[in-house]
């Protein structure tokens, strides 16, 4: 449109994700407060001048302005960065912690695929996304469990939380010990289909605990435990997103018990055993 200006606003926002643009910008993955997830364009920060580079690297939470329809009815989709300052700025705190660093980008990876619309406002999943990113700056809980905190929060505001209190086919309530992902969950004896799980009790105690908030329940569970529901937790949430998650293997959950099988069973959501920092490579290419 001939003399169009694109319009200036401002929102805060989590990087999510970067990406190589040319020789010297960077397309940046935001989840904002009020404008839900957008793209736009950072001109040249990879400069070595560059004013704010620093401060767009994934899992910063910034104060930005942008250029750009915030409801995408004129001009390109993708925005520009115009100015940018940083608010709290805990990818600085996750890089030398390879655990933290590749729960931090499970949950970056997660709240992006939680908005598959862009500009689709969901202040819920931000706070939600802001919050533990700030859980696991402050490592006042384990690690995994502040994810598996997360995934468990985020499937309930998608509509996919796993049946945890009562069965998932005909609502008989209960402590279910059967645990079917297609299901939807826990499972009465009448309705298990076949190849359903058989965890712990205690591991479906965690999954409650960690989906209400009862880090007293949480903090006091054993590795095992942890394990067990990390697994269910993940395939959970790859059955509903029909596609794998990237990162969520690579999270460092610690070393299984020898001969011990993987969490969650051989399944999609399968955790493998303890990763090696060099696995963080795998990372750079959500970046590049």
């Amino acid at each position: 449109m001939a003399g169009y200006r694109r319009q200036l606003y401002r929102d805060d926002a989590v990087v999510l994700r970067v990406q190589k643009l040319g020789e010297s910008d960077r397309i940046i993955t935001l989840l904002t407060r009020r404008h839900g997830r957008i793209r736009a364009v950072a001109r040249g920060v990879r400069r070595t001048t560059s004013r704010f580079g620093a401060r767009l690297e994934p899992f910063g939470h910034v104060d930005l302005q942008l250029a750009g329809d915030p409801k995408g009815n004129q001009g390109s989709s993708l925005h520009t960065v115009s100015q940018v300052e940083g608010i709290d700025l805990y990818g600085k705190r996750f890089l030398g912690d390879y655990p933290r660093y590749t729960a931090a980008s499970a949950i970056a990876e997660t709240a992006e695929r939680l908005t598959p619309v862009e500009r689709e406002p969901s202040l819920r999943l931000f706070q939600l996304t802001l919050g533990a990113l700030k859980a696991l700056a402050r490592g006042e809980h384990a690690t995994t469990l502040v994810l598996d905190a997360y995934l468990l929060r985020g499937m309930s505001l998608a509509g996919w939380a796993p049946a945890l209190v009562a069965c998932a086919v005909c609502g008989t309530p209960g402590r279910h010990r059967a645990f079917s992902v297609p299901a939807g969950g826990a499972v009465c004896p009448d309705c298990r289909p076949p190849g359903a799980a058989h965890p712990a009790p205690a591991t479906i105690d965690l999954m409650s605990a960690l989906t209400s908030g009862d880090w007293v329940v949480a903090d006091a569970t054993d590795p095992g435990v942890r394990r067990e529901c990390s697994g269910l937790v993940a395939a959970h949430l790859q059955w509903h997103l029909e596609r794998a998650l990237r990162s969520l293997p690579l999270v460092d959950r610690g070393a299984p018990a020898p001969g011990a099988p993987p969490p969650g069973g051989a399944g999609p959501g399968a955790v493998p055993p303890r990763v090696g920092p060099a696995t963080a490579a795998v990372f750079r290419e959500r970046t590049e």
